[in-house]
C-alpha cells in the first residue's frame, strides 16, 4: 500500500485561513474608520453644496414682502445683506441664527418707542402699530370704560410718542342732611303788641342724598349730587305775635320816663306815640260843623277857644284833654279839642286858614312825647 500524505495537506490549510483572519482582523479598524471618514466628507460636501446654493427666501419686512433670492445660509447674513436693520426690540418670527432653507418666509416688524403713563409709573414700551388704539392692543394695556386717554385713539404714534392714562373711577356714597324748620310769625289779637309767644315748637327734617365721588389715578376730584329725597318733612315753629294795644291810662300821678331838649324848649315825658297820623282843620262850618252865629262858634270841647299854635283835637283815650304834647316838626300843642274822627293815635291840628287846612292832608309817621298838663317852659 502507498503512503497517503494526509498530515501535511491538513498543515497548509489551516495555515492559509488563519493567515485571512489575521489579516481582516487586524484592517477592520482601518475599513471602519475609512468608511466613517467617507460618510463625514459626503455630509460635509452636501452641506457645503446646500449652503453655496441659491434658495428663494420670502421677507415680510413692516408687512411688506420681498422675494429674494440669497446664497446666505442664516437669517442674519441675510438681513445684513438685504440691509435690513434690527434692534434688540425689533420682532422677528424666527431667529437670527436660523439656516435657511429654500422657500422659508420670515416677518420683520420694526417698533417705535412710546412713553406710556398708567397706574402711576411711565415706561418705555415698543409697539409695531401705528395709531395709539393699535399700541394699546399691542402693548395689552387696557383702557377702562371711564378712563382718560390722552392722545384720542385714532391718533398715530411716532417716536417717543406719550400716551397718558388717568385711571377713573366712580362711587356712589349715601349722606343725609337736616332740612332747616321755617318759622312762621302770626298775629295775635289777644297778645300785647310788641310781646312773642312760641305757639309750636319747629322740628328739623331730613335729606337723604346720594353723592357720587370721581376718582382719577386714586384722588378725589368732584362730588356730584346724583338723587335727593325727603325722608323726613320740616315742620314749622310757630311764633304768635302780639297785635293787642296796652290800656294806658295817664293821669297827673303818671311817672316821667326821661327828659328830653327839643329846640329851644326842655321837658320831661310820660309816653311816646310813634306813627301818629296827623290832618288839619279850622274854625269854618266844612271842619266844626258850627256858623259864626253858633253859640259854640270857635269853641273847643275842652270850653277853651281854639288858637292856632296851640289847639290840637285827640282822642282822649289816648291823650288825656288838657295835656300838653310834642310833635316832632310841628312843636308844643295842647289837647283842647275832640272830634268823631280822630281816633287812636291821630291828632288834628288846629288852622286858622280854611285853605291852608284842607290843603295839608293826611301825614304819617309822626313821633309825639306827651308832657303833662303843664306846659314847658322855654330855656
Amino acid at each position: 500500500m502507498g503512503d497517503i500524505p494526509g498530515g501535511d495537506t491538513h498543515v497548509k490549510r489551516s495555515s492559509s485561513m488563519s493567515f485571512a483572519m489575521r489579516w481582516k482582523h487586524e484592517n477592520l479598524r482601518l475599513i471602519s474608520i475609512g468608511a466613517l471618514f467617507s460618510i463625514v466628507m459626503a455630509v460635509m460636501f452636501v452641506l457645503l453644496v446646500q449652503g453655496t446654493a441659491i434658495k428663494k427666501v420670502s421677507l415680510f419686512v413692516n408687512g411688506e414682502e420681498k422675494q429674494i433670492q440669497t446664497k446666505q445660509s442664516t437669517l442674519s447674513a441675510l438681513l445684513e445683506e438685504q440691509q435690513i436693520p434690527v434692534s434688540e426690540h425689533d420682532r422677528v418670527s424666527a431667529g437670527l441664527k436660523t439656516k435657511l432653507k429654500h422657500g422659508d418666509r420670515f416677518a420683520i416688524n420694526h417698533v417705535v418707542p412710546v412713553q406710556v403713563t398708567a397706574d402711576g409709573k411711565t415706561e418705555t414700551r415698543y409697539t409695531v402699530a401705528k395709531t395709539v388704539a393699535g399700541a394699546l392692543q399691542d402693548l395689552n394695556v387696557e383702557l377702562g370704560e371711564l378712563d382718560k386717554l390722552t392722545p384720542a385713539l385714532e391718533e398715530e404714534v411716532a417716536a417717543n410718542t406719550p400716551i397718558q392714562i388717568v385711571r377713573v373711577q366712580k362711587q356712589l356714597e349715601d349722606q343725609t342732611e337736616a332740612i332747616p324748620f321755617d318759622t312762621v310769625k302770626q298775629n295775635d289779637p289777644n297778645l300785647l303788641k310788641g310781646k312773642e309767644q312760641v305757639v309750636a315748637e319747629g322740628k328739623e327734617g331730613i335729606l337723604a342724598k346720594k353723592i357720587e365721588k370721581v376718582f382719577e389715578d386714586g384722588q378725589l376730584v368732584a362730588e356730584n349730587v346724583v338723587d335727593l329725597k325727603v325722608e323726613q318733612e320740616s315742620i314749622s315753629r310757630i311764633v304768635a305775635l302780639g297785635t293787642k294795644n296796652p290800656v294806658v291810662v295817664l293821669s297827673a300821678s303818671s311817672p316821667d320816663i326821661d327828659e328830653v331838649s327839643k329846640g329851644d324848649v326842655k321837658f320831661a315825658y310820660k309816653q311816646i306815640l310813634n306813627n301818629v297820623s296827623l290832618t288839619a282843620y279850622s274854625i269854618d262850618v266844612a271842619s266844626t260843623g258850627k256858623s259864626s252865629d253858633h253859640p259854640q262858634y270857635g269853641i273847643t270841647s275842652s270850653g277853651a277857644r281854639v288858637s292856632e299854635g296851640r289847639t290840637i283835637a285827640v282822642d282822649p283815650k289816648v291823650i288825656p284833654i288838657g295835656w300838653w304834647v310834642y310833635i316832632e316838626g310841628i312843636g308844643l300843642r295842647r289837647a283842647e279839642d275832640t272830634g268823631s274822627g280822630v281816633k287812636g293815635n291821630m291828632i288834628d291840628v288846629y288852622f286858622e286858614n280854611p285853605d291852608y287846612a284842607k290843603r295839608f292832608g293826611l301825614k304819617r309817621g309822626y313821633k309825639v312825647y306827651i308832657i303833662g298838663k303843664e306846659k314847658p317852659s322855654m330855656n
